[in-house]
């Protein structure tokens, strides 16, 4: 995604957003837990590896978690070693780095740290099912139903080409669904991610195959936990 606001109000919503989605309002705030000589950016997984088993097995969430996110997360930290920039958190390192071409490969491993980090907070355990009042309220002022938002929903992340990710962000007080590439994430345009599905072929191959169709249905009819978008809302 390319935007064009100015860079001071953009850096300012995109800590203002990404700050209290993952570190105040969502009760699961990530530790970036004391390592020798460098931070570590990996939070601890909300669940256990097999704990979305048979939507998502152990197999995938090990891969998944201990091997692609970690390495994002290990970049992160190894990019920024003996820099300015060391000590910052992952939002403000998205800010600093977004939309500069010298510091692209930056961008992309904290982008992917923090989007993973969310992704796995819109999942739980026996998720699903029918949303909480409020949310859903808001989901059918705004899609008409629930099970419209949920055909939109699965749409981006079905049609979403190549590697990348869809959302539901709120946009002031407008819902809207909307579609990231690679490392791209709603934050640096000012909007407030409330839900993620993550497209990128590690996170449903080894399950599903070619089926990217099957793993988002999957995931909205059985894993996604509404509460979090509700929390995110504020």
């Amino acid at each position: 995604m390319r935007h064009t606001a100015p860079q001071t109000t953009r850096r300012n919503l995109l800590l203002a957003a990404g700050s209290t989605i993952l570190l105040g309002a969502t009760g699961l705030p990530l530790r970036a837990r004391a390592a020798a000589q460098s931070q570590n950016f990996l939070p601890d997984l909300p669940y256990a590896l097999d704990a979305l088993d048979p939507v998502l097995s152990a197999n995938t969430l090990g891969y998944h978690y201990g091997k692609h996110h970690k390495a994002y997360a290990d970049n992160t930290a190894r990019l920024i070693a003996g820099t300015p920039l060391e000590g910052q958190s992952l939002v403000q390192l998205i800010a600093a780095s977004a939309g500069k071409p010298d510091q692209a490969a930056l961008f992309n491993n904290a982008a992917q740290t923090w989007n993973h980090s969310f992704y796995w907070q819109s999942l739980r355990p026996r998720g699903g099912g029918e949303p909480p009042a409020a949310l859903r309220q808001r989901l059918e002022a705004a899609f008409g139903s629930v099970a419209a938002f949920k055909k939109e929903f699965a749409n981006a992340a079905i049609t979403q080409f190549g590697s990348g990710w869809a959302w539901l962000v709120a946009d002031g007080e407008r819902l809207k669904i909307v579609k990231t590439g690679n490392a791209d994430t709603p934050l640096t345009a000012g909007l407030k991610p409330l839900l993620a599905i993550d497209v990128w072929e590690h996170a449903y191959y080894l399950d599903y195959q070619n089926r990217r169709a099957d793993y988002a249905n999957a995931l909205l009819d059985k894993l996604i936990d509404w509460d979090f978008a509700l929390r995110n809302l504020g």
